[in-house]
């Protein structure tokens, strides 16, 4: 098997073949995440809830590599839309969960006044593959074992 990260599409979305992330040219470092639905993301004013974007994909990583999720430039300028978190980061263990098949989702708010429309195939996030280092004493941590998706490390 090779040991490079590598995109799939979750069971609901396997025949859409588009979704799959890419980058935009030669020397871009993120991968274009695009919305995998429409969706209609009412003013943070009015509802006070972070929406999340399906992507209809998860992302296969060795150990010792991670995806950083961020918002695209254009969105808080053109559309409102800010990552309530600053980015995102998606675990390797995150593939496959059995909750939601590691199926990354892209959190917003509007910041707008008015709804903004997102539509399927707009793209949404880049991803960044990043490598990283443990320390030395990782080894005699617990090792819990993701049983979930978002937020699911905190209930362990």
């Amino acid at each position: 098997m090779n040991n490079k990260p590598k995109f799939e599409l979750i069971s609901k979305y396997e025949n859409d073949k588009g979704l799959i992330p890419f980058r935009s040219t030669k020397s871009a470092a993120g991968y274009d995440f695009k919305s995998a639905e429409d969706i209609t993301i009412p003013p943070f004013k009015d509802t006070h809830k972070v929406y999340l974007i399906p992507t209809g994909v998860k992302s296969f990583m060795p150990d010792g590599v991670c995806l950083q999720l961020v918002n695209r430039s254009s969105n808080a300028i053109k559309r409102g839309l800010v990552n309530p978190n600053g980015y995102g980061l998606i675990d390797a263990d995150y593939y496959n969960n059995e909750k939601n098949e590691g199926h990354i989702m892209f959190p917003v708010i509007n910041i707008q006044s008015d709804p903004y429309d997102v539509k399927k195939g707009d793209r949404i996030c880049q991803g960044v593959f990043l490598p990283y280092i443990t320390t030395q004493d990782d080894d005699k941590q617990v090792k819990n074992k993701r049983t979930g998706g978002f937020g699911s490390s905190d209930n362990q």
